[in-house]
């Protein structure tokens, strides 16, 4: 009697979980720039200055500083704006966590995300490593190809690289991507 009770349980569990929504899915960029970390900090820092660096931002614009609780709306070159909240700034230790505020499909297939950029010393030059966690655009059990976690994924990854290669070029006084 109990094998047959834990094997109903077993089976009602294995179709509970393939009936979940999304799983989160992770992206972790970086690249090696031929800076001081406090030169590559000084242009990374500035939580609203992302259009400075990263050659997909059309614009950016902020309020609340570099506090917890700031916030930046990013307009995108190819249309759409990230709204992002700043959760963590700790520059003693360059590095910042924030979060998407409202999702924007046609900024990014992702439905939320949260990320952490940190800059640290490489040798003579700096690492930069830019970490981000989310969920794909249609959280539903089957999403359209262009929402799935595959197109948030490549997407994230492409946004990430982008801007690590726009921030290279930035900093070491080289031509954008």
């Amino acid at each position: 009697m109990r094998l047959g009770v834990l094997t109903i349980s077993l089976s009602l569990l294995s179709g509970a979980a393939l009936a979940h929504g999304p799983t989160p899915q992770k992206v972790d960029q970086t690249i090696v720039i031929a800076a001081k970390p406090d030169a590559v900090w000084k242009v990374v820092g500035e939580f609203a200055g992302i259009d400075r660096w990263h050659p997909d931002v059309a614009r950016s614009e902020g309020s609340g500083g570099n506090k917890s609780g700031g916030s930046r709306k990013v307009t995108l070159k190819s249309g759409g704006t990230l709204d992002e909240g700043l959760d963590e700034m700790d520059a003693a230790a360059r590095s910042y966590s924030y979060r998407l505020s409202e999702p924007d499909l046609k900024g990014l297939p992702v439905s939320s995300y949260t990320a952490t950029l940190t800059v640290s010393p490489e040798g003579d030059s700096s690492k930069v490593e830019w970490l981000g966690r989310f969920y794909r655009g249609d959280t539903g059990n089957e999403p359209p190809e262009n929402l799935s976690d595959e197109a948030g994924k490549a997407a994230m990854n492409r946004y990430f690289a982008d801007g690590l290669k726009g921030l290279k070029a930035r900093v070491e006084g080289k031509p954008a991507p």
